[in-house]
C-alpha cells in the first residue's frame, strides 16, 4: 500500500511538473540570444566562456526570461557559473559541442547552474568532460575532480535530448534542489572511468529520471543523504555499479533517505544492480520507503544487495557497526541473470538491523541455467511465494 500511495504522489507530481514546464515553454519563446552574437567562436579552440556568460546575464535579467541558443559547432568552455534569480523561466538550447577545458580543475564543477527557478536544458547537443585528460590526476585523498554540470538551489529544471561524454567527476549532480526532472538523455564513460556517475541526488526532494541511458564507471543513479520522493523509471543502466542509494553515514548529521522508487529498468553487465550501502562505524540516519520494481537483470555480478560494511578504498577501516537504520524495503518482479551465484546479499548492520525488508518475484539465475542463493545477515526480511532465489541460506 505504501509503495502504490509514493507511485500516485511521484505521478502526481510528474504531471503537474510537466504542466510547469509548458507554461515555462510559452512565456520563454520571445526572446532568443545566440552566444555567436557574444562573441563565442564555434572552432573549437577559441575560449568561448566570456560569451556564454555575456548571453547568460542578458537573457537572465530580460523580463519573461528567454532562449540562449547555442548552434552547431565546437565551443570551449573553462568553468562557468550561471547565477539566479532571473526574471523569467531560461531555455538553455544546446545544439553544438560543448568541450571542457583538459585536465585538473580548481573547482568542482565545471558548468553550475544555481538558485534559478524554471530552467530547461535541451537540444541535441553534447557536453564533453575531456574525463581521459585528468582520471589518472586525481586521488582518493585529494579534492574532488569537477562534475560536469552542478545545479544548487535548482527548482522546476528540466533536462532533455543532451548528450554527456567522458565526465572529469559525475555528469549531472543535483545539490539543494527540488522538482528537477531528467528525461530522454544520454550518458556515456568508460567501464574503467573513476567516480563518472550519471546522476548522483543529495539534499534534494521531487526528482524524476525517465528515460535515461547511462553507460559509466561508477552508479548509473547515486542517491546521497538528504533525499526524497525521487522516481526512476525506464533507465537502461550499464555498464558501472547500478543503482545505488549511497553512500551513507560517512558524515555527521546526514539527513536521511525515503520516498525512492525505482521501477521499469534495464540493468545489464554491472558490477551491482539495485544497492543500498552505507559505511561502518558511521553516525545515525534513516533509509526507508524504498521500491524496486519491475527490473531486469542481464549478467550483473550483485543484482540485489545492502551492503552496511561499505569499504571501497584500502585505507579505509571496517572497525564497528553503521548505524544507518534501512526499513520498508520492497524488491518487486527482479527478473535475469546473475553473473555470481549469489544473487540477494542482505549484509545488514548488527547494531541497528535492516527492518521489513520484502522480496516478491524473483527470478535470478546463474548464467540462465543454475538458481541463486541469497545471503542474509542482521535483516529481518520475508520471501513471498515461490520465486528464484527463495529463501536465505
Amino acid at each position: 500500500m505504501a509503495s502504490s500511495h509514493l507511485f500516485f504522489h511521484s505521478l502526481s507530481l510528474y504531471v503537474i511538473f510537466l504542466i510547469i514546464i509548458k507554461v515555462s515553454q510559452v512565456h520563454a519563446i520571445g526572446s532568443v540570444f545566440n552566444v555567436q552574437d557574444f562573441g563565442a567562436g564555434p572552432d573549437g579552440k577559441t575560449d568561448s566562456s566570456q560569451a556564454f556568460l555575456k548571453a547568460w546575464n542578458q537573457t537572465c535579467q530580460n523580463n519573461g526570461g528567454g532562449t540562449i541558443l547555442i548552434p552547431t559547432g565546437i565551443f570551449l568552455l573553462n568553468t562557468l557559473t550561471f547565477n539566479g534569480p532571473c526574471k523569467g523561466p531560461i531555455f538553455f538550447n544546446i545544439n553544438g559541442l560543448l568541450k571542457a577545458p583538459l585536465g585538473k580543475c580548481k573547482d568542482d564543477y565545471w558548468i553550475l547552474f544555481q538558485h534559478i527557478d524554471g530552467l530547461t536544458i535541451n537540444g541535441e547537443g553534447s557536453l564533453d568532460g575531456q574525463g581521459p585528460s585528468a582520471w589518472s590526476l586525481y586521488n582518493e585523498n585529494g579534492p574532488n575532480p569537477p562534475s560536469s554540470i552542478k545545479f544548487n538551489g535548482m527548482s522546476n529544471a528540466l533536462i532533455q535530448g543532451i548528450t554527456s561524454i567522458n565526465s572529469k567527476f559525475f555528469h549531472f549532480q543535483i545539490n539543494k534542489s527540488k522538482g528537477v526532472r531528467f528525461q530522454n538523455l544520454s550518458i556515456t564513460a568508460p567501464d574503467e572511468s573513476p567516480n563518472t556517475d550519471g546522476i548522483h541526488i543529495g539534499d534534494s526532494n521531487d526528482i524524476i529520471i525517465n528515460k535515461v541511458n547511462i553507460s559509466t564507471g561508477d552508479d548509473c543513479v547515486s542517491i546521497g543523504p538528504g533525499t526524497s520522493n525521487v522516481l526512476i523509471s525506464e533507465v537502461n543502466c550499464g555498464p558501472g555499479h547500478g543503482i545505488s542509494i549511497g553512500s551513507l553515514g560517512k558524515y555527521q548529521n546526514e539527513g536521511d533517505v525515503n520516498g525512492v522508487t525505482v521501477t521499469n529498468c534495464n540493468i545489464g553487465k554491472t558490477q551491482n544492480g539495485l544497492r543500498i550501502k552505507s559505511w561502518a562505524p558511521s553516525p545515525p540516519s534513516k533509509v526507508f520507503n524504498v521500491t524496486f520494481d519491475n527490473i531486469n537483470m542481464n549478467y550483473v555480478e550483485n543484482p540485489i544487495i545492502i551492503d552496511q560494511h561499505y569499504c571501497p578504498h584500502s585505507s579505509c577501516k571496517n572497525q564497528g557497526d553503521s548505524q544507518v537504520q534501512i526499513s520498508d524495503v520492497k524488491f518487486i518482479n527482479i527478473k535475469g541473470t546473475s553473473a555470481s551465484k549469489e544473487g540477494v546479499v542482505l549484509d545488514c548492520s548488527k547494531s541497528v538491523p535492516c527492518q521489513g525488508i520484502e522480496l516478491r518475484g524473483l527470478e535470478l539465475t546463474l548464467n540462465g541455467q543454475q538458481t541463486t542463493t541469497a545471503t542474509c545477515s542482521n535483516a529481518n526480511m520475508k520471501f513471498f511465494g515461490p520465486q528464484t532465489p527463495s529463501e536465505c541460506t
